[in-house]
């Protein structure tokens, strides 16, 4: 394994889920149904410093080289853990991406949330 390729493999897939939950839509101009070309995707500015580990032991069961896949793995909990990061500081769940000022701002029915236990 080549630890700063896979490091910069997560890095991506982290960067990618934040900007799935926070910043990338289409929007369409509603007369001409043209694209109104604002397609924000997030930089590295936009992503806070996080620590990046690995479990470093072969998986001989998987295959004979005992690799597993990386590809996609920095993606997968992000938006979620974004939304109920959300959830959890409001008590307002958002079910739709990316997660906009409009939809918080929006009234709500408070939820059967209470601190410490789970809806």
């Amino acid at each position: 394994m080549n630890p700063k390729l896979a490091r910069n493999q997560i890095m991506g897939g982290v960067t990618f889920g934040l900007g799935m939950a926070l910043l990338e839509q289409l929007l369409y101009d509603t007369k001409t149904a043209q694209l109104i070309g604002e397609y924000y995707l997030p930089t590295h500015a936009d992503r806070p410093a996080f620590d990046i580990s690995f479990v470093e032991f072969p998986d001989n069961l998987l295959n004979p080289m005992g690799a597993r896949g990386i590809g996609e793995i920095g993606i997968c909990g992000v938006p979620a853990a974004i939304t109920n990061a959300i959830f959890h500081a409001t008590g307002k769940r958002l079910r739709q991406l990316p997660i906009t000022i409009e939809q918080l701002m929006q009234p709500f029915a408070p939820s059967s949330y209470q601190a410490g236990g789970h809806q």
